[in-house]
């Protein structure tokens, strides 16, 4: 294993650099620190349309969460994340990266405003950029986000604005059909609109949530209004794609399931990804496609997205990422 060429620039890499300020990226940033390798974190500014701390600084209560039995509100928990990886001497920069060049390592990277300066450097980098839900932009959407409006049933759908009220989902593929059926065990009954005359989803799915009992599909259906009082949904205007026709459908809960997009602008060329834009990991791992290039968390996790299983993969590409630099560092 050959030696890392660091005689290409005269500024000193970094041991790990950290892309992105969710869980997995802090979880990242904490073993990395208590293991003494400096990680150098960059939160973003507005990265991907999020504040620092990701998704979770959009959500409300979160209570799904290991360790608090009462719950916790999705920025509090971030700040908690934050705080810990400061404590343990992770330098973090509220700044966004514009540009990564993974071609050779060490690697190189550029803050945004400073493309047309020399590059940083750093022998790891883990990107915990994340991913966001499609959003549908419906009037009314924004004043009723997180107030009976979601993209996450497993997130949000036992918190109490939805249970034993009826609910909606958009979508025809597995993922609506999943999150319909999970909602069933809260809600008194689950709509599930559908913009074509036939679902998308596999066999064996459609087949399950046609016949659930406590399941409507609505076939040639599009939302076109949410509606409320003002502080939470209590309906959504629909539209019949071939007549037309738009009626008011009285739900507490109206949740998209119609895809994610990670933020994979950076590597987009440089590393493997899916068919989805999603990079690409060896399975049970954060290896990507280059060497000493890590991913962890919504970026490379279409299937779960969720907090705890982000961090997870955070803690995986911290051990991941200090391994290959002890390996490297004996020779």
């Amino acid at each position: 294993m050959a030696p890392i060429d660091t005689t290409k620039t005269a500024s000193k890499p970094h041991e790990v650099v950290i892309i992105g300020s969710g869980p997995a990226g802090h979880t990242a940033a904490i073993y990395l620190a208590r293991a003494n390798l400096s990680p150098v974190l960059f939160e973003g500014l507005l990265a991907n349309g999020f504040a620092p701390g990701g998704q979770l600084t959009t959500t409300t209560d979160v209570e799904n969460f290991p360790g608090f039995p009462d719950g916790i509100r999705g920025s509090e928990i971030m700040e908690k994340f934050r705080a810990q990886s400061v404590r343990f001497g992770t330098t973090i920069h509220t700044e966004t990266i514009s540009k990564v060049d993974l071609s050779s390592r060490p690697f190189k990277f550029w803050r945004e405003g400073q493309e047309d300066q020399e590059p940083e450097l750093t022998k790891t980098i883990i990107f915990a950029t994340g991913a966001k839900a499609r959003r549908m932009n419906l009037p009314g959407e924004e004043t009723y986000w997180q107030s009976g409006i979601s993209a996450c049933a497993v997130c949000d759908g036992a918190v109490p604005i939805f249970r034993n009220r009826p609910l909606a989902v958009v979508g025809g593929g597995d993922s609506a059909a999943e999150e319909a059926t999970y909602l069933t065990k809260y809600g008194s009954h689950v709509y599930v609109l559908v913009r074509r005359d036939e679902l998308r989803a596999s066999k064996i799915m459609a087949q399950r949530l046609l016949s659930h009992p406590k399941v409507t599909v609505l076939f040639n259906t599009i939302p076109v209004e949410a509606k409320g009082d003002g502080e939470l949904l209590n309906a959504v205007r629909t539209k019949d794609t071939k007549t037309g026709e738009e009626k008011d459908l009285e739900v507490s809960g109206l949740f998209y399931a119609i895809g994610h997009e990670p933020a994979t602008a950076l590597v987009k060329g440089q590393v493997d990804l899916d068919e989805d834009g999603y990079i690409i990991t060896q399975p049970g791992t954060s290896y990507t496609s280059v060497k000493g290039v890590f991913a962890a968390g919504d970026v490379q996790d279409k299937r779960y997205r969720q907090a705890i299983t982000s961090a997870g993969t955070g803690c995986i590409a911290a051990l991941e990422a200090e391994r290959l630099l002890a390996e490297e560092e004996s020779l």
